[in-house]
């Protein structure tokens, strides 16, 4: 499962979601992070909202709904069990 985080160096809130999907052992996830800070574009799009998460599909990118900076792995695993399922 690829995911892509949308963050910035610096954000405690990025960090600790980064280290919770690392932390993830039930599924195998490609996990790809970027830093808004290079391009314009994620800056003017997610400056207010980082961490953003999404679900890589041979679609395209679909939104996964914020976790709580409290959600534990286990809780945070299941979240990306139902997107996959659900996508």
């Amino acid at each position: 499962m690829k995911i892509i985080l949308y963050s910035k160096l610096g954000c405690h809130l990025c960090e600790g979601l980064e280290e919770k999907l690392k932390a993830i052992t039930d599924i195998e996830l490609d996990i790809e992070i970027r830093d808004i800070s290079t391009n314009n574009q994620w800056w003017e799009m997610y400056q207010y909202e980082i961490p953003v998460l999404f679900l890589s599909t041979t679609e395209g990118e679909k939104l996964i709904p914020r976790p709580s900076p409290r959600i534990s792995v286990v809780q945070l695993t299941k979240i990306l069990r139902n997107c996959v399922q659900n996508k």
